[in-house]
């Protein structure tokens, strides 16, 4: 039977994952071979403003997310931070009511600044599920509206990266040639930006 607890999922981040912490907004250049970025709305619009536009942004989300992991379990994860490694979180976000059985598995301290107040404790949390069509639908309402960041959704071997953000998601995938092919097949929702962005 495989390990998925918090300790084992860290070691496995660590062993697969060497380039860095799970901190999502850096995925785009620590992975940039194998990453995509695909925008949630037409015309690269950033905020859906009706319910039509959540449809499309879920729509967007899910079709994504169920090429990536139909039929197999996956870690969700999101993360909260502080002032100090095991003190509340520093801004209210709707992440525990919204990931109630995430479970506290890596904290990455940045305590580069002299002065103690200037430290931040960024904390991930995750949880393991069976992947469902709109299972974390709540959790991507929530990213589309800004009220929570750092979200990623990650097969068991951390092989594949799903992070949504407000706009869209960055995309993870095992090698640049399975990049292409995903990103070909949704050709429609690329940025019009050479950079990709």
């Amino acid at each position: 039977m495989t390990d998925h607890s918090p300790g084992a999922l860290a070691a496995l981040w660590r062993a697969r994952r060497p380039s860095g912490p799970p901190v999502a907004h850096t995925f785009r250049s620590a992975y940039a071979d194998r990453w995509v970025r695909f925008h949630s709305l037409p015309g690269s619009k950033r905020y859906p403003e009706s319910e039509d536009e959540y449809a499309v942004v879920l729509h967007r989300y899910n079709t994504v997310l169920d090429e990536l992991f139909a039929d197999r379990h996956v870690y969700v994860v999101t993360s909260d931070w502080s002032g100090a490694p095991g003190g509340p979180a520093a801004f209210p976000t709707p992440r525990r009511e919204l990931h109630p059985n995430g479970v506290h598995w890596w904290t990455d301290s940045d305590e580069d600044d002299p002065d103690p107040a200037f430290h931040t404790h960024t904390r991930f949390y995750a949880d393991l599920r069976p992947w469902r069509h709109g299972c974390v639908d709540a959790l991507l309402r929530a990213v589309a509206d800004e009220a929570l960041v750092g979200v990623f959704v990650t097969d068991t071997e951390l092989r594949r990266i799903h992070h949504p953000y407000d706009g869209g998601a960055d995309v993870v995938l095992a090698t640049p040639g399975e990049r292409d092919r995903l990103r070909d097949r949704h050709a429609d929702w690329l940025s019009s930006q050479p950079s990709g962005l």
